[in-house]
């Protein structure tokens, strides 16, 4: 990307700092819950959570939803916490921040097909993570939620451009990045990181969001960039993409990601690849339930609780 590209696509994504991009909450939080587990402080958790009512209402609402099948309903912040565990309000707080970020901005592209690529490629991750071995499934979750954000900063960025692109894509058939890139003449990958960077998220999501389309970057030391590139890959080919149908031909085991990520965990070398496909068709309804839990009207009406 030359040096004037650059600096535009720069100052289009500060431009959207207007929005409701991030609650308060939002460092202190992540903060308090990248601390040892025996370090997190459950009160003061609850506290921070209770500040931002569309983060306490998402607490809520996912703590009652049939993804955790509770017999009584769960009505207060703490209960919702204890609930969905600490590692997952992680998660809820960035999926939040997403959501605010673009409440009522004008998309270019689908925005529930973005949240289902998103949710779908972070339970896919999660997934693959378990059953290779990888040593923080939970870690693979989150790189896989944020993985899109660009795809995000482009449609608000860039709206009528975008929307030009993502036509260009669905009538051929290709790839998503590689419209962006003959278009604007960057990708998601390189928004994305701007953004990430202006909100300090964690170095491993940081490094998925850029280097998830670039295989020749894939490295020993990059696994979970490759677990995510594969991830999203499966997810596009399996009713989980942007929106329409990818006309390509993709063989995983010969994809660069894969070595690298074999290298790491010997386990994928042994993984029967059809039957994990296949077994795809059977997150589909989940991450469908997953998006209507989290993206249904009204949410902020659930937080009925304030604190503890």
């Amino acid at each position: 990307m030359s040096p004037s590209l650059r600096d535009g696509l720069q100052k289009r994504v500060e431009r959207l700092r207007s929005l409701p991009s991030s609650p308060a909450v939002l460092q202190p939080l992540l903060e308090l819950l990248r601390l040892p587990p025996d370090r997190i402080d459950l009160k003061k958790v609850v506290e921070l959570v209770s500040y931002d009512k569309t983060i306490a209402a998402q607490c809520l609402r996912i703590a009652n939803s049939p993804l955790y099948g509770r017999a009584k309903e769960t009505e207060s912040i703490r209960a919702a916490i204890v609930s969905v565990g600490i590692q997952r309000v992680e998660d809820i707080l960035l999926t939040c921040c997403l959501q605010k970020f673009s409440s009522g901005a004008r998309w270019a592209s689908d925005p529930g097909a973005f949240w289902r690529h998103s949710l779908g490629c972070a339970v896919v991750t999660r997934e693959l993570a378990e059953r290779i071995g990888f040593d923080d499934p939970d870690k693979a979750y989150l790189a896989g939620l944020l993985h899109d954000l660009g795809v995000l900063v482009n449609s608000l960025a860039y709206p009528d451009e975008y929307a030009r692109v993502l036509r260009a894509a669905k009538e051929k058939g290709s790839p998503l990045v590689e419209e962006e890139q003959a278009d604007l003449g960057f990708t998601h990958c390189e928004s994305g990181y701007i953004l990430a960077n202006m909100w300090k998220l964690p170095p491993a999501a940081t490094e998925v969001i850029a280097l998830h389309h670039s295989p020749e970057k894939f490295t020993a030391d990059k696994p979970l960039v490759a677990l995510v590139h594969l991830a999203d890959i499966l997810c596009r080919l399996r009713e989980l993409g942007y929106g329409y149908e990818e006309w390509c031909s993709v063989d995983l085991a010969a994809d660069p990601a894969w070595d690298r990520l074999a290298s790491i965990c010997p386990r994928l070398t042994k993984m029967d690849l059809a039957r994990f496909t296949m077994d795809l068709d059977g997150f589909v309804p989940r991450v469908h339930a997953l998006v209507e839990a989290v993206f249904s009207p009204n949410v902020e009406q659930c937080a009925t609780e304030p604190s503890h």
